[in-house]
């Protein structure tokens, strides 16, 4: 089994799949990665399981020594990661020399990246998932984000089990990485952010009629801003106070990723991986679950806006996101040269 030495952390730096599924009727929230999209990605790129940890990577990311040749992909924010003095390619599968160490540095779009290594991460699974937990102090490396000196273990296909992998680190001369794929084999990427607004597709939520119609008007006209308060449970927004038609108390019921609840200060909430697991506020809409990645990429202070579409229509967008996904998986698989 081949590792990996964290010789810096990064400022939360958390081993993720894509959650906790069946226990919410237990209190146990269903986390994982923030933004699916790139996870599932990066791990397609290596033709691993679509639910192999990831390291999802916020911000700042770490400084990461590798002790053998390892085929990995890193998908999501662009926070200039390079191997030595070499740019690491986004959205590409590449083998990376033994002894090569990835670093971060600064962030130009987006706020979580997601490294997939091939095989996935050896951590064990705690109530199905590798996911981290951190409030509840489980799951991932010993329920907590990175900290100097750990040691990550690489499960799965020994790195040169294939000829073809031989092959790959034969061509790498005095570089620290090649491209494992040809250039038509990538990730699709989230849509790059622009100065303006993001644009978030949402759902009436099932208490929109509870809203006055001012509220309604600005909640699908005005811009918000993601509070610096915000964090993996939801993400706070600034912006026109949303106010209720009269005052009411409702009983808690189930809440989803992307659920904008409306506090009585009339500032939206949109619940993020780590949500809880039921909520008693009002629920003006919920986001489109194709607009999701773009969310969890928005940084303190960026704006956003929403946007009404219908549930048919946001399906629509859903299984073309997956047929997109699906392309990406066929086109591994036909390189012939997945690791």
């Amino acid at each position: 089994m081949s590792r990996i030495d964290v010789i810096k952390p990064g400022a939360l730096s958390l081993l993720q799949d894509r959650g906790r599924h069946g226990y919410q009727h237990l209190g146990v929230v269903v986390g994982g990665a923030m933004d699916e999209w790139s996870h599932r990605c990066a791990n397609a790129l290596l033709g691993n399981d679509e639910d192999e940890a990831t390291l999802e990577i916020t911000l700042m990311g770490p400084s990461l020594l590798f002790h053998e040749a390892q085929a990995i992909a890193l998908c999501g924010a662009n926070l200039s990661a390079r191997i030595g003095e070499a740019d690491l390619p986004m959205n590409r599968a590449v083998w990376v020399r033994a002894g090569a160490r990835l670093d971060f540095g600064k962030r130009i779009e987006g706020m979580r990246s997601y490294l997939a290594v091939r095989g996935g991460f050896a951590v064990p699974s705690v109530m199905d998932s590798r996911s981290t937990y951190v409030r509840g102090a489980f799951g991932g490396l010993q329920g907590r984000a990175l900290k100097k000196g750990d040691v990550l273990e690489v499960g799965g296909v020994p790195p040169l089990s294939a000829p073809s992998v031989a092959a790959s680190l034969a061509r790498l001369g005095d570089g620290d990485f090649i491209e494992i794929h040809e250039p038509e084999v990538h990730a699709p990427a989230i849509a790059p952010q622009t100065a303006d607004a993001a644009p978030v597709r949402v759902i009436a939520g099932q208490q929109w009629a509870l809203f006055t119609a001012q509220a309604q008007e600005a909640f699908m006209q005005a811009e918000f801003r993601v509070s610096p308060q915000s964090d993996r449970m939801g993400f706070r927004l600034e912006g026109p106070v949303l106010e209720r038609r009269h005052a009411m108390e409702m009983i808690s019921e189930g809440v989803a990723f992307g659920t904008v609840q409306v506090p009585p200060d009339g500032q939206p909430i949109v619940l993020m991986a780590d949500r809880q697991t039921t909520g008693g506020y009002p629920k003006i809409a919920c986001v489109a679950s194709v607009d999701l990645p773009l969310v969890a990429q928005l940084a303190p202070q960026q704006a956003l806006r929403f946007e009404p579409i219908s549930l048919e229509a946001a399906q629509a967008l859903y299984l073309g996101r997956e047929r997109a996904l699906a392309r990406l998986r066929s086109l591994v698989r036909a390189a012939g040269e997945a690791p």
